[in-house]
């Protein structure tokens, strides 16, 4: 087992022709979900993934299980649940192209997961654990599950990935922020964008705050700033890596999660942080010039094909 990730999944609808939920009168189905999403991703890459999560027992259940696993993820760990339902969630793009999300997740399957979903077998053979900052806000008892899954990861030598991405539309209490932070520090790579970082450490610069995360005992910190690259944050050193801008952008939804499935794509096979950062931020892009939260998750194949293409070009 290469990763283990938890969190929700949801169906995703979108207006067909674009433009403001209240007048579109037909809608694309899909889904989203940031953990799946990550899954979806590395699996294309060659990876072996584990999701963990609850679905209801509904169509929507159904569709989104058949979907990941059509993808190649493992889903041994998903249950379904009669008493409680799928979530859905709806996207629009406004005519100034800003996307605006609305969720409806509230006692959803997934936010009664709790630690005794977890397997601890899982974590004796995996190499990483993802895990993001929308799951610790379903619930109580996913906060719970989180943690848990950091002291299994912890007894098993499992490296820990943090991307906090925050939901502004689920929790911005500053008791969630200060769990946010919590993590981050039990983290050995922690993702946060430019502004998550001011949000989780508003006294301080950015890097400041990095250094100070890094001092308690984080790997590294990536620091995304979207078409402009990353920055990598380490006890020794500090390194900027250029993105890869495109004039092709469909739907920027999903970026983040590319970025993060390129970058443990990355260390799963060896390479530098550098060169894992460099493969996240082509992930990334590549996810916003297709429309869909994951959909424009490249294969190995398709990764290959831009970069010999972007060598044809600049020889």
């Amino acid at each position: 087992m290469d990763v283990i990730t938890l969190g929700e999944s949801m169906v995703l609808f979108e207006p067909m022709d674009g433009g403001n939920l209240q007048y579109a009168p037909l809608f694309r189905k899909t889904i989203g979900g940031a953990e799946s999403n990550l899954a979806i991703g590395l699996s294309k890459l060659g990876h072996k993934v584990s999701w963990i999560s609850k679905l209801g027992d509904d169509p929507f259940g159904k569709y989104i299980y058949s979907f990941i696993k059509g993808e190649g993820v493992i889903v041994d760990h998903v249950q379904f649940m009669k008493e409680k339902n799928t979530a859905v969630f709806f996207k629009e793009t406004g005519k100034y192209r800003q996307t605006n999300i609305y969720y409806y997740r509230k006692e959803s399957a997934a936010s009664t997961l709790s630690p005794k979903d977890l397997d601890e077998s899982l974590f004796e053979r995996a190499t990483f654990l993802h895990v993001t900052g929308i799951t610790p806000a379903l619930s109580d008892s996913c906060s719970e599950t989180v943690f848990h899954a950091i002291e299994l990861a912890k007894k098993y030598n499992v490296q820990i990935v943090f991307d906090p991405n925050i939901r502004f539309t689920l929790k911005t209490n500053e008791t969630y922020f200060r769990t946010l932070r919590e993590i981050a520090y039990k983290s050995d790579y922690f993702l946060p964008g430019e502004m998550e970082l001011v949000h989780l450490f508003p006294d301080d610069g950015l890097n400041e705050s990095a250094n100070n995360i890094i001092e308690n005992g984080v790997r590294a910190v990536i620091v995304k700033k979207g078409k402009d690259g990353a920055s990598i944050y380490t006890k020794t050193d500090c390194k900027h890596v250029k993105g890869y801008p495109n004039d092709d952008v469909v739907d920027p939804v999903g970026a983040g999660d590319g970025f993060a499935a390129g970058f443990i794509s990355g260390l799963l096979e060896k390479k530098s942080l550098i060169q894992a950062v460099e493969r996240g931020n082509l992930v990334g892009s590549m996810v916003t010039m297709v429309k869909g939260d994951c959909e424009g998750l490249p294969y190995r194949k398709d990764l290959d094909d831009f970069l010999n293409q972007q060598s044809d070009i600049n020889r």
